[in-house]
């Protein structure tokens, strides 16, 4: 349905997005999942037509929308697309039901249907009940709702989501993730959900794409990305809590870890070890493959004790099935397993 290919976008002299190429199948949910300044939104834009891509194609269900390679772009009404922004952009002196109804209305949309297609979507997000009402009326849950019943109106193939669910407290995201997940599958359209938080990421997608510098880090399943993390940056990004990353730094004949001589093996020099936190266990007594570490955080985690320890910068978290006795600031001895979990090279990459 959705097809990316060879995408780059140029701001000057800097690459906002750089050589992106990914194929979204028909009625999937894709995350663009990456921290700040990582050009996921400016990914998203151009999927909306509201930038032109400097080098590479967009394609919509077999038509190319934008070409970078040729300057020239569909219009952002004519690709059959919603976008539902951050800041809502509701028309303040319109009702709920004029702003629904507003996108029908320039699309020619006879009244009779569009009287019907309104009341059908305002009950679908469960807010036909403030079609009168103006959104300074209602509250920030319910002006999402409208900014998302606005958008899915004329029943476009292609939603897009710039971060929605930002400006809404912590219950209101949860409950909110919910419905996003319940429209689309009422829907059925191919969705683009852009955010930084990797639970929504998570929780909501079918396909998550995980960005960094402009760059695509690694495309696939929830569940591939957790379970074979392609880049240091992925695997420390993604999951909860995140996995632990090691310096493998040789050393004469063999190889230090925090400083330490450890009976490890890389496959190369100054490799990264990852470690999964329920991987790493802890110890009472300091032996040669323990490090001795500072407690920094406890917390309870689903009945087991997520631990952090830090030594000289380096951070690690396990999960235990036991409390501790320690306190924060007293020293611990962290475990490490013989062979790590994955092992990644210097350019972070992973090996074998």
């Amino acid at each position: 349905m959705l097809e990316i290919r060879n995408l780059t976008k140029r701001f000057g002299n800097v690459e906002a997005v750089r050589d992106v190429s990914i194929s979204v199948p028909d009625g999937a949910f894709l995350v663009l999942l990456g921290p700040s300044g990582c050009g996921k939104t400016t990914l998203l834009r151009m999927l909306a037509g509201l930038e032109l891509p400097s080098k590479g194609q967009i394609v919509f269900d077999g038509q190319t929308v934008s070409d970078g390679d040729s300057h020239w772009s569909v219009d952002p009404a004519k690709r059959n697309s919603g976008l539902v922004f951050q800041s809502y952009a509701l028309w303040p002196h319109m009702s709920v039901r004029g702003n629904v109804e507003w996108p029908l209305k320039v699309g020619h949309m006879p009244k009779a249907d569009r009287t019907a297609r309104v009341r059908e979507v305002l009950k679908l997000l469960d807010i036909d009940q403030l079609a009168d009402r103006y959104p300074n009326e209602i509250s920030g849950g319910q002006q999402q709702r409208v900014a998302i019943a606005r958008t899915i109106a004329p029943e476009p193939s292609v939603l897009l989501f710039d971060e929605p669910l930002s400006n809404l407290d912590a219950k209101l995201r949860v409950e909110m993730r919910t419905e996003l997940m319940r429209l689309h599958r009422a829907t059925g359209a191919t969705t683009v959900y852009v955010t930084h938080d990797q639970i929504e990421a998570m929780t909501m997608a079918t396909h998550v794409a995980v960005m960094n510098e402009g760059k695509m880090q690694q495309f696939g399943t929830p569940a591939d990305l957790v379970d074979n993390p392609e880049t240091a940056f992925v695997a420390t990004f993604v999951g909860t809590p995140p996995n632990n990353m090691i310096p493998v730094v040789k050393n004469g004949t063999g190889y230090k870890v925090g400083g330490r001589h450890m009976p490890l093996t890389p496959p190369a020099d100054d490799c990264l070890a990852m470690y999964r936190a329920e991987t790493l266990t802890l110890s009472e007594t300091e032996g040669e493959t323990t490090l001795p570490m500072e407690l920094v955080e406890t917390s309870a985690i689903a009945g087991r004790t997520m631990v952090t320890g830090l030594l000289d910068g380096l951070r690690l978290t396990a999960i235990v099935d036991s409390t501790i006795n320690a306190r924060i600031g007293d020293k611990i001895q962290f475990c490490l397993p013989p062979r790590p979990d994955s092992w990644f090279g210097p350019d972070g990459e992973r090996i074998g």
